[in-house]
């Protein structure tokens, strides 16, 4: 009952309470915002919890559960509560000032620990929780983004010493050539790798060229417009491409069994130029782990991390459909109903039998059942086949209905689809069945307007200033043209080609409030931003969206004014000075051998009140 009433109380108006560790202050710059910091239980974002917890974790923060009483934070109304259901009152007799001891030693080695631990932990549950899901939206995004489409692509993944690996790869992504070139420092062979990369450009009609956004991607940039400038090829058009994973999966088991005669280097390349034809089919090679789109992603339960990625990555495949011959067995294992050994056996006889003509070839397919074929064959396309249904998301079970629609219609199927005013005319009840409802029926109606219709949106590209390539180049009230590289439960990070990427605070997203920064933003947005602030030495860059903000009246270095705004704090008094003055009262001396604590004070004004 005691441990019922104190839990509920530090549930209800508890505050988590931070301060650093003594003589971490140098180490723990990065946890400079929670040094002294105080925030509702019940209110505190996932963000600024798990930053405290991982804090903790390093040994740089301290963390309390305290209660607040006349601006400041204690465990004075935790032992009061001990106190009472002890039925103690502080007399003055010998024994009382022991007493007192014990139940305030009751709190804290005992009960306190036990309660901070397990409140602590329900708040860590509940951040995890919701860091996940943030991840899994900025995953679902990113894989959704816009593909440039079946075009040919250079890709370059810049580097200084080393060199600029190059990969030409066709429409369909097989790889024609690759090379190195050393345009940067210390080599500085711009002309050499300018007629190299020009020549190849020229003899595989080259319309895109993808360059990696890591080490040295601005000066590779430049080398890029030379080359379009010097090619003057029509349709050729650079694009900044995001390398998050490419290492990652160059020295995987997936690229070695893919590239084997490939160098490791060389095959970070080829997936820089693949992501820009189709990121789906690209990125889904790699651990979604290492894409690096979550906020504190290593801070969470990875199990649990791992089961909903998983999830994510299957329902964003399964929502643009798989083209049954053309894809890997990597994207075919990401389909519902198909396991990495199906999708291999999928391959093993496409590659033997040559192309698909129909889904219900797949039934021949080793080990491919009745329940596989089921789950997996309404994702899986198949563009020149013998049926055009097969190219639409319809399921061959649904077939039937479909042929119910074209006898209705007394119109064949070549001209069903895509008669938006015809199908839209229809009513759904009259092609429903004991196995299909309205809703289906529905949805059939869709895919045969837009059969195979791709849910990601309209392939466009960002345009960096020209100039601005590091943070010192920055200036306060510059507007810039970015892209959003991860959005949080706090706002968005937007890439603006300084190799670090800038944070446009939830506040600075929108002239109207806003809950959720994904109502506003997404992963791969282009979005117009102006630059409120740099932080050199942290690395860090505010941003706005709300270009008539002023840098002069919203300084935002490292946490917006509104942002601290929702955290309480304590007054401003250091801490020293704070800790000299209650000791310096507690030292007055008193005729009242009551009132030596606040615990005492309470006890006696109960007394009075007896």
């Amino acid at each position: 009952k005691l441990i019922s009433r104190l839990r509920d109380l530090l549930l209800n108006k508890g505050y988590v309470c931070a301060s650093v560790n003594t003589k971490k202050e140098a180490e723990g710059e990065k946890y400079r915002d929670y040094f002294d910091h105080q925030e509702s239980y019940t209110k505190i974002p996932a963000h600024r919890a798990l930053a405290m917890f991982r804090g903790r974790s390093d040994g740089v923060l301290s963390m309390r559960l305290l209660l607040s009483e006349d601006g400041e934070y204690s465990d004075t109304a935790c032992i009061n509560v001990v106190a009472n259901h002890l039925q103690f009152v502080n007399k003055a007799k010998p024994a009382d000032a022991w007493r007192e001891q014990v139940v305030s030693r009751v709190w804290k080695m005992k009960l306190s620990l036990h309660l901070e631990t397990e409140l602590f932990t329900a708040l860590k549950i509940k951040a995890d929780a919701e860091a996940i899901s943030v991840f899994a939206a900025n995953l679902q995004d990113l894989l959704l983004s816009a593909p440039a489409g079946a075009r040919p692509t250079l890709g370059l993944d810049p580097g200084y010493r080393s060199g600029v690996k190059v990969a030409v790869i066709d429409a369909h992504g097989k790889v024609i050539e690759h090379a190195t070139v050393y345009p940067h420092a210390p080599q500085k062979r711009w002309r050499d790798a300018l007629e190299t990369l020009s020549n190849l450009c020229k003899q595989n009609h080259i319309e895109l060229i993808a360059v990696g956004n890591g080490t040295a991607s601005r000066e590779t940039e430049k080398l890029a417009d030379e080359i379009i400038s010097h090619t003057k090829l029509p349709r050729l058009t650079k694009v900044l491409v995001s390398e998050a994973g490419a290492s990652v999966y160059s020295a995987s088991k997936v690229a070695e069994e893919e590239f084997p005669d490939l160098d490791v280097t060389i095959r970070g390349a080829v997936s820089i130029a693949r992501r820009l034809q189709d990121p789906l089919a690209e990125l889904v090679k790699i651990d979604p782990k290492a894409i690096g789109v979550g906020q504190y992603q290593h801070d969470v339960s990875q199990t649990a991390l791992a089961r909903s990625l998983d999830a994510t990555v299957e329902d964003c495949v399964n929502a643009v459909g798989v083209d049954l011959d053309t894809a890997s067995a990597t994207l075919l294992s990401r389909v519902a109903g198909l396991s990495p050994t199906l999708a291999e056996n999928i391959v093993a006889y496409r590659d033997e039998h040559g192309a698909f003509d129909s889904r219900a070839q797949l039934k021949k397919v080793p080990r491919l059942g009745p329940k596989a074929f089921e789950q997996s064959a309404g994702f899986l396309r198949i563009r020149k086949g013998s049926n055009p249904l097969d190219a639409s998301g319809v399921h061959p079970e649904s077939y039937p209905v479909v042929k119910r629609i074209v006898k209705h219609a007394e119109r064949p199927l070549a001209e069903l689809i895509g008669d938006s005013d015809f199908l839209s005319s229809l009513n759904p009840a009259l092609f429903t069945d004991d196995k299909i409802g309205e809703p289906t029926v529905k949805d059939i109606f869709a895919e045969l307007d837009k059969p195979g219709r791709d849910p990601r949106p309209e392939f466009k590209t960002v345009a960096f200033a020209d100039g601005i390539e590091k943070i010192s180049d920055l200036k306060p009230d510059q507007i810039l043209e970015g892209q959003v590289t991860n959005v949080t439960a706090f706002g968005a990070f937007v890439d603006i080609g300084v190799h670090q990427d800038g944070l446009v605070h939830i506040s600075a997203l929108s002239d109207t409030f806003v809950k959720d920064p994904r109502s506003v933003v997404k992963a791969g947005d282009i979005v117009k931003v102006k630059v409120m602030s740099c932080d050199v030495a942290r690395n860090r860059i505010a941003l706005s969206m709300r270009l008539n903000d002023s840098a002069d009246e919203q300084g935002l270095p490292a946490r917006s004014r509104t942002e601290k705004s929702v955290a309480q704090r304590r007054p401003s008094k250091p801490d020293k000075l704070r800790k000299q003055a209650r000791q310096s009262s507690q030292n007055k001396k008193t005729t009242e051998p009551v009132a030596q604590s606040a615990l005492a004070m309470s006890l006696k004004a109960a007394l009075e009140k007896k």
